[in-house]
């Protein structure tokens, strides 16, 4: 850039001022602006280091970013320099401009202040416009003024070190430094008020006392906010019915601010998140829940209410305020998925099939004096009959709507819900709603429905893991894990241990009932698997095991593990495999 008179600047050039012009006024917060400002010094003008030295409230400056040295970022990124000593240096040198150069035959005597520096290494000049490693170059910033000129206040100073081509700034090159000062000014104090305008966001949702202030105010810092806003009623046959709305909100939702007006929230909300809108419509209320767009999908939002009070009548007002959270809840819940399912199969790993079974069952024994279950049985209904009457009828299920982050793991063929959630109590407390698991009392089928946890392990499994490699393996794991899903009805659970082996949770079924599953299983598992044009078989051991409550999850599986071990060596060794 440096070789360039004015008057053939080449266009590229020109293109790189203009996109890290672009990108200086497009970041999102006042700490990218000021790396912005760094890296535009190093992408777009042409210098191996710059440093972006911003003023603090009390006069001081703290160097807020740098850009084009990782070591003299960690060295010096948040030292503070005294602005006696940064006034010292704007004086010093000469002046090209706005911009203010100390050649090193000056600026050793500032070597001891308390200015954050790095020092860089370099021969000495051979010309009279080289530049040498001591040279300093400052572009100070001030506050626009009239008429666009810089002679406002001081808000900090960008200095660079290091041109590419090795040689002092031109013409050219000090009037471009001295213009990307001048508009980087400009970009630090519109981050500036955009920081403060999400400050009066926080503010306004925490203090009651919105309509105090100028209506100018709060019209832009409503109209303008990043994110939606929204003002319903509050109390009254009309209450949460929407008054008005920003653009944001209305971009979010897809629907204009005519057609807002004829909606309360609770219109809007998905059906199952209508009882957590309820509970956030009191004073400083906040919810993630999922509202309804125009062509019938639902984000997820994060919403806040405030009261907007006013000062006769008490309370008038809700200040809504809502944060698009579709991108984070969908990263929360593969994040989820990953941690509760087995990466190959995508049935639900160990942990998940534990705390399903721990679900089931509680900690009371199975066994119970006839009298104390039926109390217990009484007061769990009794309650449960005191309870204020929701919004669904006794067993109607509220329905559910389409929604992309969740329904695309039921496309993936998983049965049911993907997780579970399930509230500790102490070791009685399930006696309010928990039905207890029982289990058939003998070998015989005396009619007894229970929770079969049915053991799988795979005969003849390594022989292929060896033979074929693992590739080979996984291949038939997999197919494996289709066949057990594909075999159980929806609602029971068909889980990946480790290994080659697998458990399925069947409830409500008897003896007789489990026997016949584990049968149909291991049909389905000898049939011949294909992989890569051969065929493969691997057989099958079942152990039937039995939930009930007064059991742990590991006896549980414990239980089933040890039938299976008695039900592999109960046959030959050569029956054991499937061919």
């Amino acid at each position: 850039m440096e070789t360039e008179s004015e008057p053939y600047v080449r266009l590229t050039t020109l293109r790189q001022l203009h996109q890290v012009m672009a990108d200086m006024n497009t970041a999102r917060s006042l700490a990218d602006t000021l790396q912005t400002v760094a890296d535009g010094v190093v992408n777009g003008l042409g210098y191996e280091l710059a440093c972006v030295n911003l003023v603090r409230p009390d006069g001081d400056l703290v160097v807020a970013a740098l850009s084009g040295n990782s070591a003299a970022e960690a060295l010096i990124t948040g030292r503070v320099g005294s602005r006696a000593s940064w006034d010292r240096r704007l004086s010093m040198g000469e002046a090209w401009g706005d911009l203010r150069f100390i050649p090193h035959t000056e600026g050793w005597v500032l070597d001891e202040d308390d200015v954050p520096q790095w020092y860089t290494d370099g021969p000495a000049p051979r010309f009279e416009d080289e530049w040498h490693p001591s040279d300093r170059l400052f572009a100070p910033m001030y506050t626009p003024g009239a008429g666009g000129a810089s002679c406002g206040e001081l808000l900090g100073v960008v200095s660079v070190d290091r041109p590419r081509n090795g040689r002092r700034p031109g013409a050219w090159g000090r009037e471009a430094l001295q213009m990307y000062a001048f508009q980087a000014a400009i970009a630090i104090s519109n981050a500036r008020l955009r920081a403060n305008m999400q400050r009066a966001l926080v503010r306004l949702e925490r203090e009651q006392q919105a309509l105090r202030a100028s209506e100018e105010s709060f019209r832009q810092a409503f109209e303008y906010a990043p994110s939606g806003m929204a003002i319903a009623e509050m109390g009254g046959d009309q209450h949460g019915r929407i008054l008005r709305t920003n653009d944001a909100l209305c971009r979010l939702l897809g629907r204009p601010a005519s057609a807002m007006r004829r909606y309360a929230f609770s219109d809007l909300v998905h059906p199952e998140d209508i009882g957590t809108l309820l509970r956030t419509s009191a004073e400083g209320g906040r919810a993630e829940l999922r509202l309804g767009r125009r062509d019938g999908t639902y984000v997820w939002v994060s919403l806040r209410n405030s009261v907007v009070a006013d000062a006769a009548d008490g309370p008038r007002f809700l200040l809504t305020h809502v944060e698009d959270i579709e991108e984070r809840k969908r990263r929360e819940l593969q994040l989820a998925h990953r941690a509760s399912h087995d990466a190959l199969t995508g049935l639900p790993n160990s942990a998940e099939l534990r705390s399903r079974l721990s679900a089931r069952i509680c900690q009371r024994p199975q066994s119970l004096p006839v009298g104390a279950a039926a109390d217990a049985m009484d007061a769990a209904f009794g309650q449960f009959g005191e309870q204020e009457q929701g919004e669904y009828a006794v067993g109607e299920q509220p329905a559910r709507l389409p929604h992309p982050s969740f329904d695309a793991y039921e496309a993936a063929g998983h049965k049911g819900h993907a997780f579970d959630f399930h509230a500790a109590g102490g070791p009685y407390d399930a006696f309010d709603h928990h039905v207890h698991t029982v289990a058939p009392e003998d070998e015989r089928d005396d009619g007894t429905k229970g929770l079969a946890v049915l053991f799988c392990d795979l005969d003849g499994f390594k022989s292929i893991n060896d033979r074929f490699g693992h590739n080979a393996g996984d291949a038939v794991l997999i197919e494996v894990a289709r066949r057990l899903s594909r075999g159980v009805r929806d609602g029971d659970t068909v889980a990946r241990l480790g290994g080659d082996e697998f458990v399925v949770l069947a409830d409500g079924l008897g003896r007789a009932d489990a026997q016949d599953l584990a049968v149909r299983l291991r049909n389905e598992i000898i049939q011949p698997i294909r992989v890569d044009g051969r065929a493969m078989r691997v057989g099958a051991s079942f152990g039937i095991g039995w939930a009930h409550c007064g059991m742990t999850a590991d006896e549980v599986l414990k239980s089933a593990d040890e039938r299976m071990y008695v039900e592999k060596r109960s046959r030959p060794r050569q029956h054991r495999r499937a061919g």
